[in-house]
């Protein structure tokens, strides 16, 4: 009883380590099984084999052997936001175009999703810059036809034909510098609304404001240009029809052709120079330098939708304004018992071009956003643009009420 008893209670033998060649007859059993991320205990004098990274790639999230959610981007084994590998995120939208290269349905529809949520801004400042031009062609109007109308003599209706041109030429000059305005301005509020940021009408003005005078520039100088390729295109002609006779009526037609192609052509190489001088801003000339390399290699893309747009603007309006101003004429008619005088004239032409005009705002801020989101689209595709956007959003609600996507803060201008 007072000897060790270490080996199940037999006296006289010493205690000895179990081993593959123990004496007692058990058998060594398999290591014990380990927990997660704890390595397995080898046989003695057995090298540790090299852990397998592949072994935990069926393990849920959160089983040790695979790396934490709170990852970076770029961490492998760490599936992106969206979803699962392979899984496609959709870009972001914070307002109302996607950002990312944009489909012709979404131009549609966020330029009028950016009139409809920017009313005040878009349409008011339309309605504005119409009526001006409304308002100086029933001044020229009076002025110059109205004694005209109220004289009966043909020769002193023929003096009136040298000022009759000469006020439509004005008129014409003051309507497309009012569209370059309109386009310029209503770039501001179209692309704040690509960032969910409302534009009020007072606002416009106030953003926009150092650069109408540029824009009444770029006006100039394009109606300047158009006078005088129409002056010399005509000139041409008469040539053509002296020197060739009748035999020229078909290059006529030809050149007209070619007149109408160059002037498209023109169009739409020069139409994202009002909201490049605007949004970005640059001057006139670099404006004009930088919508022509907006287009290049997107001029049919471009072509389509603007002329689209123009197309669906037209007929909208003519099938609007088209049986009000018949309906006018008739009252005017049957109103006065026959004729209309002079008074009534004038009245009629009035109210024609207020409704004319009224309606040709609604669909040339229609137009204005359209152009305003291609130039945005075109950007998009060739400088990525959508970046630029996107690290705009983050200072959404920074507390600069007066952000305007895309535009230098740091010239002031």
């Amino acid at each position: 009883m007072g000897q060790d008893n270490h080996n199940g209670g037999i006296p006289g033998q010493r205690d000895e380590p179990s081993g593959p060649n123990d004496r007692s007859g058990n058998v060594p059993g398999p290591p014990p099984v380990q927990p997660w991320g704890q390595p397995q205990a080898q046989p003695w004098g057995q090298p540790s084999p090299p852990p397998n990274p592949w072994e935990q790639q069926n393990q849920p999230w959160g089983t040790p052997g695979i790396p934490p959610q709170n990852q970076p981007w770029g961490t492998p084994g760490i599936p992106p936001q969206g979803g699962p590998w392979g899984q496609w995120a959709p870009p972001p939208k914070p307002g109302v175009i996607p950002l990312r290269p944009l489909g012709l349905g979404e131009l549609l529809d966020g330029a009028f999703q950016a009139c409809r949520r920017n009313a005040a801004a878009t349409f008011g400042a339309a309605l504005l810059v119409q009526a001006f031009v409304a308002v100086l062609t029933l001044i020229l109007f009076n002025n110059v036809l109205s004694p005209a109308l109220l004289d009966e003599d043909f020769g002193a209706a023929g003096t009136s034909v040298g000022p009759a041109l000469t006020s439509g030429t004005l008129v014409t000059v003051v309507s497309v510098v009012g569209v370059l305005l309109l386009q310029g301005m209503l770039v501001v509020p179209v692309a704040r609304s690509i960032l969910n940021l409302k534009t009020g009408f007072t606002q416009t003005w106030k953003l926009s404001g150092r650069r109408l005078l540029p824009l009444a520039g770029l006006g100039v100088l394009l109606t300047v240009i158009l006078i005088a390729g129409l002056v010399a295109f005509a000139f041409a002609l008469v040539l053509i029809v002296d020197t060739l006779g009748v035999a020229g009526i078909g290059v006529v037609l030809l050149g007209v052709l070619a007149l109408a192609a160059v002037a498209a052509w023109l169009g739409v190489k020069l139409a994202l120079a009002p909201a490049a001088l605007v949004l970005e801003p640059a001057g006139v000339f670099a404006s004009l330098r930088r919508s022509w390399q907006l287009t290049r290699r997107n001029f049919w893309r471009s072509f389509g939708i603007l002329a689209l747009t123009v197309l669906l603007v037209t007929i909208v309006s003519s099938v609007i304004s088209t049986p009000v101003g018949l309906l006018l004429s008739l009252v005017g008619t049957f109103g006065s018992g026959g004729e209309p005088g002079p008074a009534a004239t004038l009245a009629l032409v009035a109210l024609n071009v207020a409704v004319t005009a009224f309606f040709s705002a609604i669909g040339y801020a229609f137009q204005a956003a359209v152009t305003s989101l291609l130039y945005v689209d075109l950007r998009i595709r060739r400088e990525g643009f959508d970046i630029t956007l996107m690290k705009e959003q983050e200072l959404v609600g920074s507390g600069d009420a007066d952000l305007v996507p895309g535009r230098a803060r740091d010239t002031g201008r």
